[in-house]
């Protein structure tokens, strides 16, 4: 049965008089921090000297610490840095400085999941992993809304593990909305594989292969992308609101025909689950880490590649005109 906790469920009492150290101040580090602060928590930011983001968060109005001192100096520690840096930051800032009963929070189960920490026995470790990025997470909380979070125990040190992680969903914002207990191990896969192969590498490779096969048969790439493309919020729009059956209800019963019949053909179940195997075998965690060690020189070439694209370079123009 699928476990979820509402504001009732929740206190912040666990983490009344607790100072909550963010280590990381990009999008959602800033979002929780601000968050729980405004909940009325005690919050402080950890950050290398060399960090862009320290005159952001001291313009916020925190006080900004060395990664080290920071998780000496708090309780509840957020590992709100990017995954494949976690493993660095814990071994040169996070470890020499734990003490019996602190607690750490991650986001993503990522770097627990693969081994990339092992935390010490004597501390508590908790996931509060929201869904979505942290400009929304920062944005309903000010509308008196949440986004729903995934919350896992790893380690429960104290006996309170849960409650602390449910005082911190409360403190962001997603009891709001809903917090859902998972596990370490599901949120991780789960997460990985619904980011490449369906909401993020999955949806993108299928919006450019749909724009390239308008454009290379005659279409303009302003009707490919208008045809392709901009319609898409409109879609999800209807799936989150009706489910995808509903969705079809509402479209034209030429698009759901076509949608029945073609749909399937451009999904291949085998590599699908290919992607899967790379994720739960540690396959993928290891090849990013390599990437990352020796200089993302492929990451970088990927990512210029989309930047360069004719669908972007679309969306460019279009988006000046377009609503």
């Amino acid at each position: 049965m699928l476990k979820i906790y509402k504001d009732k469920n929740a206190s912040l009492k666990y983490l009344k008089g607790k100072t909550i150290s963010i280590l990381g101040y990009g999008s959602q580090g800033r979002a929780q921090a601000l968050n729980l602060r405004d909940s009325g928590l005690e919050v402080i930011i950890g950050l290398s000297p060399k960090s862009k983001d320290r005159k952001i968060a001291v313009k916020d109005g925190f006080k900004v610490f060395s990664p080290e001192k920071a998780v000496k100096n708090g309780e509840i520690i957020s590992v709100l840095a990017p995954d494949h840096k976690h493993k660095e930051l814990y071994e040169q800032s996070i470890q020499g400085n734990l003490s019996s009963g602190k607690t750490l929070i991650f986001a993503h189960a990522y770097s627990l999941f693969f081994k990339q920490i092992r935390p010490p026995e004597f501390i508590d470790v908790i996931l509060v992993a929201p869904h979505g990025p942290g400009e929304l997470v920062r944005k309903l909380f000010l509308e008196g809304k949440g986004v729903t979070s995934f919350i896992a125990v790893k380690q429960d040190y104290s006996g309170k593990a849960l409650d602390k992680a449910l005082a911190y969903a409360k403190g962001i914002g997603s009891t709001r909305a809903g917090a859902i207990l998972t596990s370490f191990e599901d949120e991780a896969i789960g997460d990985l594989f619904g980011e490449q192969a369906v909401l993020c590498g999955g949806l993108s490779e299928l919006l450019r292969a749909g724009f390239e096969t308008l454009v290379e048969s005659g279409l303009s790439p302003e009707n490919a992308y208008l045809e392709c493309v901009y319609q898409l919020d409109l879609i999800v729009e209807l799936i989150k609101k009706y489910g995808i059956a509903g969705m079809f209800d509402r479209i034209s019963q030429t698009a759901e025909f076509g949608s029945y019949v073609s749909g399937k053909k451009v999904i291949n179940r085998k590599q699908l689950k290919n992607i899967l195997s790379e994720i739960k075998n540690g396959n993928f965690a290891r090849r990013w880490m390599k990437e990352y060690e020796s200089g993302m020189k492929n990451y970088k070439q990927m990512k210029k590649s989309w930047k360069n694209h004719l669908l972007q370079k679309t969306w460019e123009r279009l988006n000046k005109l377009l609503p």
